[in-house]
């Protein structure tokens, strides 16, 4: 193993011993011989019962097998989640195939970055996040349940499934992954026409018809953004079958992972010797191997606060300086589109997860003993499944990559360190994702502040031509607790225009990027937030600011002197905390905590929140 791998694992580990020791036991505690059900009195039984068939409701007034509890994100407004439309049934049958029974036990929103970017409900993107968590505590709080199958897939939600189901650790859990919609327009096709557009050089119509040939049919966005990040750290801690987490929807393959995870499942809850609880597969040594891949492959940058959180519903506690020092050592090998030439289909046709694995393993830079809901141990997730029938069987040999240029070797790596990086100075620490930034040069930006307290004002800014220079555009009081955190990723188009025309540009802001950004270099989930007493809300036009990804420095170069006279700015932002239902998530903004903790309202209660005035808009 890697040196500096085992040495972040073992200071997790020793951060979190009280945490982690309490949250075992409560798991412990929690766990039954015998099925939930049977403990209730016979008049809340019978409400769960009231329902079902026949069959199902003699099995499971007086039987010994596993009641499995689907929770679903299912909605046919967005294309990842379409697919979830016909699940239920196939996992139904599938569970009573294997001994049990199995019923949707409720439903979680699932909003879409993508139709929400730049418009007021991407103000509760993040927030969506908890609430998701909080509706899985509510589904599985009947305790009716032994297992459960968690259907979802994007940017929040998957986080959002295991931060709720792993209050309810005792039980074993797997996440069942829809898959990517086939490949459509080209990427590059894609982000040249929204340049064109924002230009004016092409219409609305002609805009529109490019991106309804990118977004095409049922199944996930194909760009290496958050919601495929989301795929590939579920697999890699083992939180989804092997070979699962990239198979287009609609196909064989895709039913065969389905059936084959609600068979699983079946055998893992404590009614049986194979007891596998979720709990004990989200372990420090899993979470290290989600940080690695994320590395390795220039993944979200969501992920600095979605793992964080995950982590902390398990009681571990991991933190950004433990991205960084694994980022130094971790090596680039994978370059999937916005990082690379191909996108996630191009990425699964190469040899997918398998190959990724099994080459981070060679290496030295995952823990190969851990918990999965496929057994002990990583190794089974190098081998590359095969489809006979309806069934799943895995090849002997370890898969090896057919496309180098998208998948290398670990010797041969693109970069010898990780696609992401934390910066850090008198501004305070932010995350910045270098995987796109290949070229040197631009990792590093030294530049004139242009200020902003709300996107809006920069595109404004861009068009009346106010933005031809080399520029560092400031945003902020976009924080967790200012408005929720949202992302701006409408921003890289008018800056990357402004890179196209040769001028040095970079973005810093407390608020967040999609994992699909490039191109341009971005400071983002700066902590302290302007709103919680950040140095962000001390900047002033014209401060020059210098972000050098490669040396870790993200400075305000005033002097101290000047910022000790200087006033922090204050920001209006009633207008982003009312209007579109808005004005209801307010408590839940009240208290979410840094990015860096995480960005989430329901865990303060192991941690003390940031202390500010409320009162400051």
């Amino acid at each position: 193993m890697n040196r500096i791998v085992l040495e972040v694992t073992d200071r997790i580990r020793s951060r979190s011993r009280a945490s982690r020791e309490g949250y075992l036991q409560r798991i412990t505690e929690a766990k039954r011989n015998r099925p939930a059900r049977h403990f209730l009195p016979c008049s809340n039984l019978a409400h769960g019962l009231a329902v079902c068939g026949p069959k199902e409701n003699q099995a499971m007034r007086h039987g010994s097998g596993p009641n499995i509890a689907i929770i679903t994100s299912y909605n046919d407004m967005l294309s990842a989640h379409k697919p979830y439309e016909t699940y239920p049934r196939v996992l139904k049958d599938s569970v009573a195939r294997a001994g049990g029974t199995a019923q949707v036990a409720g439903a979680v929103p699932a909003m879409c970055d993508g139709i929400t970017q730049g418009e007021a409900g991407m103000d509760l993107s993040l927030i969506s996040r908890d609430v998701i968590a909080m509706s899985v505590v509510i589904a599985l709080s009947h305790n009716l349940f032994d297992g459960g199958l968690l259907l979802g897939i994007c940017d929040k939600i998957m986080p959002g499934l295991l931060m709720g189901a792993l209050q309810f650790g005792h039980l074993p859990m797997i996440l069942v992954p829809a898959g990517p919609m086939p490949t459509g327009i080209g990427n590059r096709e894609k982000a040249r026409a929204r340049e064109r557009f924002t230009q004016g050089e092409i219409s609305r119509d002609d805009m529109l018809e490019v991106e309804c040939r990118s977004y095409h049919c049922a199944g996930t966005c194909t760009f290496y953004g958050t919601a495929n990040s989301n795929q590939l750290l579920a697999e890699v801690m083992g939180l989804h079958l092997p070979g699962a987490s990239f198979v287009n929807p609609g196909t064989p393959w895709r039913e065969a992972f389905n059936r084959e995870a609600a068979r699983q499942v079946v055998g893992q809850t404590s009614l049986g010797p194979n007891y596998t609880p979720l709990g004990h597969v989200v372990s420090e040594k899993a979470l290290v191997n989600g940080i690695v891949a994320l590395l390795a492959t220039g993944g979200s940058t969501n992920q600095t606060m979605h793992l964080v959180a995950i982590a902390r519903a398990a009681g571990i506690r991991i933190n950004w300086d433990d991205f960084s020092d694994l980022s130094e050592v971790v090596p680039l090998i994978a370059r999937i589109y916005p990082n690379g030439p191909e996108d996630i289909n191009g990425f699964q046709q190469a040899g997918g997860m398998a190959v990724l694995i099994g080459e981070l393993l060679s290496g030295g830079y995952l823990h190969e003993d851990v918990q999965t809901v496929a057994g002990k141990g990583l190794e089974r997730y190098t081998r590359s499944p095969e489809l006979h029938g309806d069934a799943i069987s895995y090849r002997d040999e370890p898969a090896r990559s057919l496309n180098r240029e998208v998948i290398a070797a670990i010797t041969t790596p693109f970069e010898t360190s990780g696609g992401l990086k934390v910066v850090a100075g008198n501004l305070g620490r932010a995350v910045i994702k270098t995987a796109p930034l290949a070229d040197g040069a631009r990792t590093v930006v030294e530049a004139e502040a242009m200020v902003f307290d709300d996107q809006a004002e920069l595109e404004k800014a861009f068009h009346a031509g106010e933005l031809d220079r080399d520029v560092v555009a400031v945003v902020r009081f976009q924080g967790p607790q200012a408005i929720g955190m949202p992302e701006l990723h409408k921003l890289i188009t008018p800056l990357g225009i402004l890179m196209n025309r040769g001028f040095k540009v970079a973005l810093v802001t407390d608020g967040r990027l999609s994992g699909a950004s490039g191109k341009v270099p971005a400071a983002i989930h700066v902590t302290p937030e302007a709103f919680c007493g950040g140095l962000l809300a001390k900047v002033r036009n014209g401060d020059m600011i210098r972000i050098d990804a490669g040396k870790s420095i993200l400075e305000l170069k005033v002097s101290k002197e000047e910022l000790d006279k200087r006033e922090y700015a204050e920001a209006s932002l009633r207008p982003h905390r009312s209007g579109l239902g808005r004005q209801i998530f307010a408590a839940l903004r009240r208290d979410m905590m840094g990015a860096e903790e995480g960005a989430s309202s329901l865990f303060t209660y192991v941690q003390e929140r940031c202390h500010v005035s409320f009162d400051r808009e």
